[in-house]
Parts: C-alpha cells; structure tokens; sequence
C-alpha cells in the first residue's frame, strides 16, 4: 500500500486540504468541525500570509487522502527570538504511523532547506491561531479557536523522537459561584485609587470603536510578550483581526478597564461558547449553520475566556481583580454555568494560581512538540 505526498498546488486541492480534518472526525462525538469558510480564509487571506512562506501538502494512501499538513517559515518570529525554527500546522492523519511520519518528512526537508534548523508544532501563523496538539482530555468538547485531534496523534509524535517545547492547560470553571466579597472590596478599592473607569462598550460609535482596536492590540503587543512562540502583531493582522473579533463582543462578557487618560488598563473579553453550535452546522454555515451560529450568541450557559490581562504599565497593580470581579458577578446575573479558560501555558504559574481560586476541573491539556533538523 504506497503512500503519496503531492504538494497543494490547484483549488480541487486545497478544498480536499481544508476539508480533510472534518471528514477525518465525522464520528467523533467530542470533535468541533470548522467552518470551510473559515478554513479557506485562513489558507488564503490571511494577512500573516504576506510575510509568512509557507507550504502544503496532501497525503494519498490506495488513492484516498489520507492526511494533510502545512510548513510555515515566520520570519517574524525568528527575528523576535533570534532563532531558525520552522513551524508546522494544519497536521492530521490517519490512524497510521507511516502517513503521519511521510508527511513530518516531507515538511521538515522543506524547512530544512529554507535553512531552519528546528521545527516545531502544531501551531499557525501566530498566537491567534489554533496551536497545541491535545494530549489529555480527549473526552472533552473543546472552544472552536482550539484544535483536537485523536489520541494516537501525541504516539505518533513521540515515536518520531519529538520532545516536549510547553504545554497549555485549559480550565472548566464553575462560573455560577459567588464572587468572593473580598475581590470586590478590593475591585471597588482600586478603580477608586488609580481613578479608572470601566468602559461600555455599546456606547461607542465605529469610529470610537477603531481607536479602540489600536488602543487594546498595542497594549496585547507587550503585555504577551512573556507568552511562548508570541509574535506581536502587524498593522494589518490588528485592523483585520480587531474588527472581526470586536464586532462579536457582548457587553455583559466583556470588561475593559480604563485609566484616566483613556488608555486600556485592563481587560477580561469572553464570548458564547458556539462549540454545539458549530457541531450542528457541521462545516457549513448555509442552509442553516448560520441560524444555529446566531441562536447559539443570543442564548447561551458556557461561554469561553478568550483574553485576559493588564497593561505594562500596570503590572503588579492587582488590576485583574477587577475585572475577575465585574465579569463573575456578570455570569451569575445571566445564569452562567460554566466558563472554559483559554490554553495557559504551564510555566506561567501566576495565572494558573487565578483560576485555581475557582471551583474547577483540568479540561485539556495540550502541547507543542520539537525537533532538531
């Protein structure tokens, strides 16, 4: 049974590449399929394709595509951390050793020879992107901005003499407790001393709304950069990627915290979870995947903690018990029962320490893998 590897180069293709994976977990109950649209999109528009260089290819086996995966070379990123790593993304495969080990092959001899001496991965393009290979929690359903994959994947992996680069824990959080009164004495206490301000976000017209994309991406440039494989945004990612996430915000899941000289201090931004959602429109958004999208945003009981954080400016000001304190007493106002945490990475033991003061449970564990070229 010969195993073929051809690179992406026609549309037929690349529509074979974007719709692997949801074909791939068609049975899996815990498996959240992505949106085509979405999928193209991020293959073919997004803006970190102009300085990316990037790569793609299909694996064959007795005729049937049999896996996907995508090299990508970020300058960017190299030139942050003064390294040559090549990355690797969009990775799934069948149940067999020897597709998945063609394929890790086949992308890292590219990255080779554009001179990359490591390749790491599963990641995108950048931090926004989907990145960490699942390799607890598999039972789980996870938010639709994470991967999933199936537990012969991480095998895999090791077989092929990766290693450990970090691994991402995700929190389920009981988000119906009480706020604790001491986080909001000391909430309250704060916005007082530093003369803060909490902003409402339907009270801002587009225009007000633009600024405050530039506003809030300039302060996620610095306040990240600790965060492992970051790359600070470009002008263009933070135009494109600002208005399609700002225009989704609602106002009892957000809290932007403002200073007195109108500068984003700190922020908590949640959205609905749209997982069942997007289990329903089963890759599609028409006929009817866009009404179980919009039924799921307008009613809801789990949401996803997409960002939180503080500006540099206000680091050890303890500013996070503000908005821990608005956005908890907002969930138990509109009866929310639980809230899944964005990946945290596991050295970052300050934030891990956060969520441990909640009533929760370790719902995923991922990781992102290395190996020399």
């Amino acid at each position: 049974m010969q195993i073929q590897i051809k690179e992406v180069t026609t549309a037929k293709e690349l529509k074979l590449f974007y719709q692997f994976q949801n074909k791939l977990y068609k049975d899996c109950e815990a498996y959240v399929p992505t949106l085509d649209s979405d999928q193209k999109h991020s293959l073919t528009k997004d803006p970190a394709l102009d300085y990316c260089k990037r790569k793609m290819w299909l694996a064959y086996k007795d005729g049937k595509v049999a896996g996907r995966i995508q090299a990508i070379v970020n300058p960017r990123y190299n030139e942050f951390y003064h390294t040559k790593r090549g990355r690797f993304g969009w990775y799934d495969f069948i149940n067999d050793m020897e597709v998945a080990k063609a394929l890790m092959d086949t992308a890292s001899k590219w990255l080779k020879e554009q001179g990359m001496e490591v390749v790491h991965g599963p990641l995108a393009y950048n931090t926004l992107g989907r990145q960490g290979m699942l390799i607890s929690g598999f039972e789980n359903t996870p938010p639709v901005n994470c991967l999933y994959n199936y537990p012969y994947y991480p095998k895999f992996m090791e077989k092929m003499g990766f290693e450990k680069e970090c691994d991402w824990i995700q929190y389920k959080l009981n988000a119906s407790q009480t706020t604790p009164e001491k986080l909001t004495r000391i909430a309250s206490m704060l916005m007082s001393r530093y003369n803060l301000r909490l902003l409402d976000i339907t009270k801002i017209d587009k225009a007000e709304r633009e600024v405050l994309i530039q506003k809030f991406f300039k302060i996620y440039n610095e306040c990240f950069k600790a965060v492992n494989n970051f790359i600070p945004l470009t002008e263009k990612e933070i135009n494109v990627t600002g208005n399609s996430y700002f225009s989704k915000l609602k106002p009892e899941l957000t809290c932007l915290v403002m200073d007195e000289n109108d500068e984003v201090a700190a922020f908590g931004l949640c959205l609905p979870s749209f997982s069942e959602a997007f289990k329903k429109a089963k890759g599609k958004l028409f006929p009817f995947g866009w009404y179980h999208i919009l039924k799921a945003y307008r009613k809801y009981n789990t949401i996803d903690l997409m960002m939180v954080g503080s500006s540099p400016a206000w680091a050890l000001k303890g500013l996070s018990a503000i908005y821990h304190a608005q956005l908890s007493g907002s969930f138990i106002r509109h009866n929310i029962a639980y809230a899944i945490t964005n990946p945290q990475i596991d050295t970052n033991t300050a934030a891990i320490k956060v969520w441990e003061s909640y009533e929760h449970e370790e719902f995923m564990r991922r990781r992102c893998w290395c190996k020399p070229l």
